[in-house]
């Protein structure tokens, strides 16, 4: 479980919590509205800021993970 990283196994537990319980339901509630807007935002150019924000929504979970893995703390 990330021997020898040098950071505090404390924070895995809390990126893993967060992952499983905020990152995944952000990620898919995220995923699915950017897959209905993505193609709108090609003719409404208004969405492309509302489709990048939805796109790092969809990379919540990616961040959580790699948080988890180096054991970062979140402050």
């Amino acid at each position: 479980m990330g021997a020898g990283r040098g950071g505090n196994p404390v924070w895995f537990v809390v990126w893993l919590l967060v992952l499983l319980f905020i990152g995944l339901w952000v990620g898919f509630f995220c995923a699915g509205w950017y897959v209905i807007l993505a193609p709108l935002a090609v003719c409404i150019p208004v969405l492309k800021g509302l489709t990048d924000l939805l796109m790092k929504g969809v990379q919540f979970p990616v961040f959580c993970a790699e948080s988890m893995m180096a054991m970062k703390s979140p402050f």
